[in-house]
């Protein structure tokens, strides 16, 4: 990141630690070691390495702004505002947009995915000094990702539950961000050499960030 920019950390897995001008946002904090607090807690869905109501509380104060769709603010304790896939909020002067967020090819048993769209999950674009960062969420590639604008990409590369690192890459093309920074990997879901594939074969540049604790 440049000295203009948002700086972002890697927490782990899906999880984010974004910090623009003293306000600090987290995204899906998940076995966090951290205690500093966060201004904005964004929840994607309701899945438990996603949803962490003791990461959320031990992040929160009084102050901390929560959102989550409806399913995953159901598990945290309030208050949460909820957001649904295609709906925008300014909160502390940061525009949030929440993106759709779901499975194509990527099934818990036959038809049945581990993310659907009728579920309401949820990725995010947040705008911070003019910057859109782009968290998809736990998401395969979908069509609506050809309609987001981004200047930098938080993409899965794992598979298994999101899209594979080859997918990624067509993601990537789809969105045209500027830089993309590889998730989802490690913690038993994915390997880091899921990660260098992205890498090797993305046609945008891939900042690889080192775990932050």
């Amino acid at each position: 990141m440049t000295e203009t920019e948002p700086t972002i950390e890697w927490l782990g897995h899906a999880s984010f630690r974004i910090e623009s001008k003293g306000m600090v946002i987290y995204i899906d904090p998940w076995q966090t070691a951290t205690d500093r607090r966060g201004d904005l807690i964004l929840i994607t869905h309701d899945h438990h390495d996603h949803c962490s109501p003791d990461d959320v509380a031990r992040l929160r104060s009084k102050d901390t702004i929560i959102v989550a769709p409806p399913s995953a603010a159901a598990k945290l304790p309030g208050p949460v505002r909820t957001i649904r896939p295609g709906e925008r909020l300014a909160l502390k002067g940061i525009e949030i947009e929440a993106t759709p967020a779901y499975n194509l090819n990527k099934f818990r048993s036959p038809g049945v995915p581990f993310h659907s769209r009728e579920a309401g999950n949820v990725g995010y674009v947040a705008t911070l000094d003019g910057m859109r960062i782009y968290h998809s969420g736990d998401s395969d590639v979908i069509p609506e990702m050809s309609s987001i604008h981004a200047d930098i990409a938080l993409l899965p590369v794992s598979g298994i539950y999101v899209m594979t690192a080859d997918e990624a890459v067509r993601a990537a093309e789809l969105i045209k961000p500027k830089k993309v920074i590889p998730m989802h990997v490690g913690r038993g879901i994915g390997t880091l050499d899921d990660r260098d594939s992205f890498r090797q074969n993305a046609s945008v540049p891939v900042i690889i960030l080192p775990l932050v604790k």
